[in-house]
Protein backbone atom coordinates (compact mmCIF):
# COMPACT_ATOMS: atom_id res chain seq x y z
CA UNK A 1 0.00 0.00 0.00
CA UNK A 2 0.86 3.38 -0.64
CA UNK A 3 1.56 5.90 2.05
CA UNK A 4 1.21 10.44 2.02
CA UNK A 5 5.04 10.77 0.68
CA UNK A 6 3.93 10.25 -2.99
CA UNK A 7 1.98 13.58 -3.13
CA UNK A 8 5.76 14.99 -2.59
CA UNK A 9 7.13 13.70 -5.45
CA UNK A 10 4.91 15.29 -8.17
CA UNK A 11 5.87 18.37 -9.78
CA UNK A 12 4.85 21.01 -7.03
CA UNK A 13 4.02 18.82 -4.32
CA UNK A 14 1.00 18.49 -1.90
CA UNK A 15 -0.98 21.96 -0.82
CA UNK A 16 -2.44 21.78 2.88
CA UNK A 17 -5.36 19.02 1.76
CA UNK A 18 -3.08 17.30 0.59
CA UNK A 19 -3.58 17.86 -3.15
CA UNK A 20 -1.35 18.27 -6.27
CA UNK A 21 -3.74 20.70 -8.00
CA UNK A 22 -7.24 22.43 -7.00
CA UNK A 23 -10.01 20.48 -6.44
CA UNK A 24 -12.29 21.19 -9.20
CA UNK A 25 -15.12 23.49 -8.24
CA UNK A 26 -17.87 23.33 -8.46
CA UNK A 27 -17.17 19.56 -8.00
CA UNK A 28 -20.35 17.82 -9.54
CA UNK A 29 -19.17 14.24 -10.58
CA UNK A 30 -16.67 11.99 -9.92
CA UNK A 31 -16.08 8.68 -11.53
CA UNK A 32 -13.77 5.14 -10.90
CA UNK A 33 -12.18 2.85 -12.45
CA UNK A 34 -13.87 -0.78 -11.18
CA UNK A 35 -11.82 -3.25 -10.66
CA UNK A 36 -8.75 -2.56 -8.26
CA UNK A 37 -10.52 1.06 -7.69
CA UNK A 38 -13.78 0.62 -6.40
CA UNK A 39 -14.13 -3.33 -5.77
CA UNK A 40 -11.52 -5.49 -4.79
CA UNK A 41 -12.36 -8.69 -7.29
CA UNK A 42 -9.45 -10.20 -7.27
CA UNK A 43 -10.13 -12.90 -5.63
CA UNK A 44 -13.28 -14.43 -8.23
CA UNK A 45 -10.85 -13.60 -10.78
CA UNK A 46 -8.21 -15.88 -9.53
CA UNK A 47 -10.79 -18.66 -8.58
CA UNK A 48 -12.31 -18.36 -12.32
CA UNK A 49 -8.41 -18.51 -13.79
CA UNK A 50 -7.81 -21.33 -11.40
CA UNK A 51 -10.96 -23.19 -12.56
CA UNK A 52 -9.91 -22.70 -16.15
CA UNK A 53 -6.09 -24.19 -15.30
CA UNK A 54 -7.75 -27.01 -13.93
CA UNK A 55 -9.97 -27.86 -16.72
CA UNK A 56 -6.73 -26.89 -18.98
CA UNK A 57 -4.53 -29.13 -17.00
CA UNK A 58 -2.44 -25.72 -16.77
CA UNK A 59 -0.65 -24.64 -13.32
CA UNK A 60 -2.43 -22.05 -11.11
CA UNK A 61 -0.98 -19.18 -10.98
CA UNK A 62 -0.04 -17.74 -7.45
CA UNK A 63 -3.05 -15.80 -5.90
CA UNK A 64 -0.85 -12.52 -5.46
CA UNK A 65 0.69 -12.56 -8.89
CA UNK A 66 -2.97 -12.27 -10.74
CA UNK A 67 -4.40 -10.01 -8.39
CA UNK A 68 -1.53 -7.42 -9.05
CA UNK A 69 -1.93 -7.56 -12.41
CA UNK A 70 -6.07 -7.66 -12.57
CA UNK A 71 -6.31 -3.49 -13.58
CA UNK A 72 -4.64 -4.70 -17.11
CA UNK A 73 -7.77 -6.65 -18.14
CA UNK A 74 -8.60 -10.64 -18.36
CA UNK A 75 -6.15 -11.20 -20.97
CA UNK A 76 -2.64 -9.99 -19.17
CA UNK A 77 -4.62 -12.15 -16.23
CA UNK A 78 -4.29 -15.34 -18.80
CA UNK A 79 -0.88 -14.78 -20.04
CA UNK A 80 0.33 -15.30 -16.54
CA UNK A 81 -1.33 -19.02 -16.87
CA UNK A 82 -0.16 -19.13 -20.93
CA UNK A 83 3.08 -17.29 -21.51
CA UNK A 84 2.88 -15.48 -24.46
CA UNK A 85 1.23 -17.95 -26.81
CA UNK A 86 -1.06 -15.06 -28.24
CA UNK A 87 -3.64 -17.67 -29.49
CA UNK A 88 -3.92 -19.57 -26.44
CA UNK A 89 -4.54 -16.21 -24.65
CA UNK A 90 -7.39 -15.60 -27.39
CA UNK A 91 -8.92 -19.16 -27.38
CA UNK A 92 -9.00 -19.07 -23.30
CA UNK A 93 -10.92 -16.11 -23.18
CA UNK A 94 -14.25 -16.60 -23.49
CA UNK A 95 -13.96 -19.50 -21.52
CA UNK A 96 -12.62 -17.40 -18.68
CA UNK A 97 -15.29 -14.52 -18.61
CA UNK A 98 -17.81 -17.80 -18.48
CA UNK A 99 -16.14 -18.78 -15.47
CA UNK A 100 -16.03 -15.90 -13.97
CA UNK A 101 -19.63 -14.34 -14.56
CA UNK A 102 -20.46 -18.07 -12.96
CA UNK A 103 -18.46 -17.21 -9.65
CA UNK A 104 -21.98 -14.71 -8.59
CA UNK A 105 -18.67 -12.29 -7.47
CA UNK A 106 -20.02 -13.61 -4.12
CA UNK A 107 -15.94 -12.73 -3.02
CA UNK A 108 -16.52 -9.22 -4.79
CA UNK A 109 -16.53 -5.93 -2.69
CA UNK A 110 -15.72 -2.60 -1.92
CA UNK A 111 -12.80 -1.19 -0.79
CA UNK A 112 -12.62 0.23 3.28
CA UNK A 113 -14.05 3.64 2.92
CA UNK A 114 -15.52 3.37 -0.48
CA UNK A 115 -18.78 3.26 0.83
CA UNK A 116 -18.67 6.29 3.00
CA UNK A 117 -17.50 8.67 0.51
CA UNK A 118 -20.27 7.55 -1.71
CA UNK A 119 -22.91 8.21 0.48
CA UNK A 120 -20.97 11.78 1.10
CA UNK A 121 -21.13 12.43 -2.78
CA UNK A 122 -24.75 11.53 -3.10
CA UNK A 123 -25.62 13.49 -0.04
CA UNK A 124 -24.08 16.66 -1.62
CA UNK A 125 -25.74 16.23 -5.14
CA UNK A 126 -22.78 14.57 -6.51
CA UNK A 127 -23.11 12.36 -9.49
CA UNK A 128 -20.30 9.37 -9.87
CA UNK A 129 -20.27 6.60 -11.44
CA UNK A 130 -17.69 3.93 -13.17
CA UNK A 131 -15.88 3.64 -16.30
CA UNK A 132 -13.78 0.70 -16.92
CA UNK A 133 -12.90 -2.00 -19.78
CA UNK A 134 -14.06 -4.80 -18.07
CA UNK A 135 -17.54 -5.53 -20.84
CA UNK A 136 -20.35 -3.84 -20.03
CA UNK A 137 -22.32 -6.69 -18.92
CA UNK A 138 -19.70 -7.68 -16.45
CA UNK A 139 -19.87 -4.49 -14.87
CA UNK A 140 -23.74 -4.64 -14.59
CA UNK A 141 -22.78 -7.75 -12.91
CA UNK A 142 -20.52 -6.50 -10.70
CA UNK A 143 -22.61 -3.41 -9.58
CA UNK A 144 -25.71 -5.26 -9.07
CA UNK A 145 -23.76 -7.65 -6.65
CA UNK A 146 -22.36 -4.74 -4.86
CA UNK A 147 -25.93 -3.29 -4.14
CA UNK A 148 -24.82 0.05 -6.35
CA UNK A 149 -26.35 -0.47 -10.01
CA UNK A 150 -29.46 1.64 -9.09
CA UNK A 151 -27.21 4.25 -7.70
CA UNK A 152 -24.71 4.96 -10.12
CA UNK A 153 -25.35 7.94 -12.24
CA UNK A 154 -23.34 5.90 -15.27
CA UNK A 155 -21.80 2.21 -16.10
CA UNK A 156 -19.96 2.40 -18.85
CA UNK A 157 -18.12 -0.88 -19.49
CA UNK A 158 -14.92 -1.72 -22.26
CA UNK A 159 -17.45 -2.62 -25.10
CA UNK A 160 -19.91 0.58 -24.56
CA UNK A 161 -18.34 2.41 -27.31
CA UNK A 162 -15.93 1.26 -29.87
CA UNK A 163 -13.00 2.99 -27.51
CA UNK A 164 -11.58 1.99 -24.49
CA UNK A 165 -9.38 3.23 -21.90
CA UNK A 166 -6.98 5.11 -22.30
CA UNK A 167 -8.88 6.44 -24.89
CA UNK A 168 -10.85 9.03 -23.61
CA UNK A 169 -14.02 8.20 -25.03
CA UNK A 170 -15.71 6.36 -22.04
CA UNK A 171 -15.47 9.04 -19.69
CA UNK A 172 -16.86 11.52 -21.70
CA UNK A 173 -19.39 9.43 -22.50
CA UNK A 174 -19.89 8.57 -18.54
CA UNK A 175 -20.29 12.41 -18.19
CA UNK A 176 -22.78 12.77 -20.72
CA UNK A 177 -24.87 9.60 -18.97
CA UNK A 178 -24.41 11.87 -15.74
CA UNK A 179 -25.07 15.33 -16.77
CA UNK A 180 -22.14 16.94 -15.79
CA UNK A 181 -18.85 18.87 -17.62
CA UNK A 182 -15.73 16.80 -17.55
CA UNK A 183 -13.83 20.06 -16.44
CA UNK A 184 -15.82 19.59 -13.16
CA UNK A 185 -15.16 16.44 -12.50
CA UNK A 186 -12.68 13.35 -10.87
CA UNK A 187 -11.33 10.35 -12.34
CA UNK A 188 -10.11 7.71 -9.70
CA UNK A 189 -8.31 4.96 -11.26
CA UNK A 190 -5.03 1.85 -10.34
CA UNK A 191 -3.33 1.85 -13.56
CA UNK A 192 -1.89 3.81 -15.77
CA UNK A 193 -4.51 4.01 -18.64
CA UNK A 194 -6.75 5.43 -16.08
CA UNK A 195 -5.13 8.78 -15.32
CA UNK A 196 -3.53 8.81 -19.14
CA UNK A 197 -7.96 8.86 -20.15
CA UNK A 198 -8.78 10.95 -17.30
CA UNK A 199 -6.20 13.81 -18.70
CA UNK A 200 -7.00 13.80 -22.25
CA UNK A 201 -10.69 13.94 -20.60
CA UNK A 202 -9.79 17.32 -19.02
CA UNK A 203 -10.49 15.36 -15.25
CA UNK A 204 -9.00 15.80 -12.45
CA UNK A 205 -7.32 13.19 -11.90
CA UNK A 206 -6.42 10.50 -8.70
CA UNK A 207 -4.25 7.50 -8.48
CA UNK A 208 -6.13 5.25 -6.36
CA UNK A 209 -2.64 3.93 -4.23
CA UNK A 210 -4.64 1.27 -2.39
CA UNK A 211 -5.41 -0.68 -6.03
CA UNK A 212 -3.24 -3.24 -7.65
CA UNK A 213 -0.86 -0.78 -9.55
CA UNK A 214 0.55 -4.23 -11.16
CA UNK A 215 4.01 -3.25 -8.92
CA UNK A 216 3.85 0.15 -10.20
CA UNK A 217 4.69 3.53 -8.53
CA UNK A 218 1.94 5.68 -8.97
CA UNK A 219 3.81 8.66 -8.77
CA UNK A 220 5.19 8.21 -12.61
CA UNK A 221 2.10 8.01 -14.28
CA UNK A 222 2.10 12.22 -12.83
CA UNK A 223 -1.89 12.26 -12.08
CA UNK A 224 -2.98 15.39 -10.31
CA UNK A 225 -3.10 13.71 -6.65
CA UNK A 226 -2.21 10.08 -5.32
CA UNK A 227 -4.84 8.87 -2.44
CA UNK A 228 -3.80 6.90 0.15
CA UNK A 229 -7.15 5.25 0.47
CA UNK A 230 -11.17 6.20 -0.18
CA UNK A 231 -11.12 8.18 3.23
CA UNK A 232 -8.20 10.44 2.07
CA UNK A 233 -10.01 11.58 -1.15
CA UNK A 234 -13.14 11.82 1.64
CA UNK A 235 -11.33 14.13 3.26
CA UNK A 236 -10.37 16.07 0.13
CA UNK A 237 -14.28 16.37 -0.82
CA UNK A 238 -15.26 17.55 2.89
CA UNK A 239 -12.44 20.46 2.46
CA UNK A 240 -13.48 21.55 -0.84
Amino acid sequence: MADTTYGSELSGGRDQAGRVKPWPKPLSGMFFDLDGTLADSARDIHDALAALCGERGVAVPGFEHVREVVSRGARAILRIAAGNDEAAVEDMLPRLLELYAATGMVNTHVFPGIETLLEKLEARGVRWGVVSNKNAGLVEQVMRKLGYASRAAAMVGGDTLPQRKPDPAPLLHACRLAGVEPASCVFVGDDPRDIVAGRAAGMYTVAAAWGYLDGADPAAWQPDAIAVDAAEIEAWFAGA
